[in-house]
This record gives C-alpha cells, structure tokens and sequence, in this order.
C-alpha cells in the first residue's frame, strides 16, 4: 500500500482510549474489501434497537497508541478500516486517528448516523475518508422516539452534503416492524429520491440479540417489503 505524507491536522495523544475494541477482519463491513472495523465508544442518540449498547455508554479500552500499532501489524494485510461504534465522529480523535489511517495507506469507510456534518466535511477536505455508510434513522416525525435525540436536521445536512460533493456513499435503515412500517420506510424513501439520493437504499431488518437500549423482541407486527412503492433501488439485508 502507498503511503502519504500529509501533514496530521492535529496532534494526537497516543494514551488518549476512544476505541471500545477492533474487529480485526471482515469481509461484509466494507464491500469488496478485506478490513477491519475500530468499534469507537459513545453516541449521541440512544436508538431504541441499538445493538451495541455496552460500546456506547462504555469508556475507551484502547489507546490511540495500541491502534496505532493493529494499523501497522496490518499493512499489507488489510485493505480497509471501518470507523464504526457508538457514533465515531463524537470522538475528539475522529480526524487525527483518520489521518494515520490513510498515512498508513488503507482505504477509510465510516459508519454514521449523520449527526456532524461539519466534522464529515473537515475530513472529506482532508480526503481522509473513502466511502460512507450513513443511517437514516426515522422520518421527522419519528426520529426523537426512536433516537431520543432532535438531530434529524443535522442528519438532512449530512446527506445534502454528501450529495452535493457527489461522494459514494449508501443509505441505511434498521427497521423493526413496531416502529417503521412499510408506509414509512416508503416516506422515508421517498424524501431521500426527492433530496437527490440514486444510490440504493439498504433495509436492515432488526434482529433481536436480548440487548438494546429499548429493551425490544422480536417486532410484532409484520413487514412486507414489497408494499414499497419506490423509485429507489431497494436492498434487503438479514431478512429471510
């Protein structure tokens, strides 16, 4: 892998510990590419249907110095980190621990729920990250009661972005049938097209594990997926 040179936008305390744990391979978490996903703790929503709640109310378990050291045991053998958690850029290290990703010449891919498009802007002017995993969590209407928070503008301002600067990424939706319907994926499907959205909308069916922080089973009620009338491309992910 090639390595760059830039110089890091800030400086980096190596005993600073944002990072839960790391997957150290994968083959689904970032297509078509071997990697390994750095698990970064706390959020700033609390989903209902959120699997990882011990990485998000959890402190750090690993020093910006031991990561520092999986990346470079791993040059050569991994093509791709995956910033995942929690919510990745809530962490102060988000930038300078994306920077030694690419000076390391791995590919960077995110996982967010939109929530800090200032903090996605800094890093795409840096041309720090090279593909974008970004949740769409609920409609307006919805988004405080699946995700306690009031950030569905900012979530609107992150997909705007990406879309202006014309960046790969895709979309993404958990649905447990009790809280998004198939006449509300449909909305949200709907405001993604006229927003200017043509990637495809990937639809991740809720599995229930016995931990989350709304303390959900299985969703009663029943989806159906093809009740959604669509221009977009649709992709189902772990349903049967």
């Amino acid at each position: 892998m090639q390595q760059t040179h830039t110089k890091p936008p800030q400086a980096l305390n190596l005993r600073n510990a944002q990072i839960y744990e790391i997957t150290p391979f994968t083959m689904l978490d970032f297509a078509d590419h071997i990697a390994a996903i750095a698990w970064f703790c706390g959020c700033n929503m609390r989903c209902n249907y959120c699997y990882n709640p011990q990485i998000v109310t959890s402190r750090g378990k690993i020093s910006n110095e031991e990561f520092l050291r999986f990346l470079d045991a791993r040059a050569g053998k991994l093509q791709g980190i995956v910033f995942s958690g929690g919510e990745c850029t809530c962490a102060s290290d988000f930038i300078p621990l994306a920077h030694e990703v690419k000076q390391r010449g791995f590919l960077l891919k995110v996982d967010t729920n939109g929530s800090n498009p200032q903090k996605i802007e800094e890093a795409l002017n840096l041309g720090l990250i090279d593909y974008i995993a970004l949740d769409f969590k609920a409609p307006r209407q919805d988004f405080e009661l699946i995700t306690k928070s009031s950030l569905y503008d900012k979530f609107l301002q992150t997909l705007r972005l990406l879309l202006r600067r014309n960046f790969k990424f895709e979309v993404r939706t958990t649905v447990h049938a009790d809280f998004l319907n198939e006449a509300k994926i449909e909305q949200m499907a709907q405001i993604l097209y006229s927003e200017g959205y043509r990637g495809v909308y990937y639809l991740q069916n809720f599995l229930p594990t016995g931990d989350n922080f709304g303390n959900l089973d299985a969703p009663l009620a029943s989806f159906d997926p093809s009740k959604i009338h669509t221009d977009l491309k649709i992709e189902l992910r772990n349903f049967d």
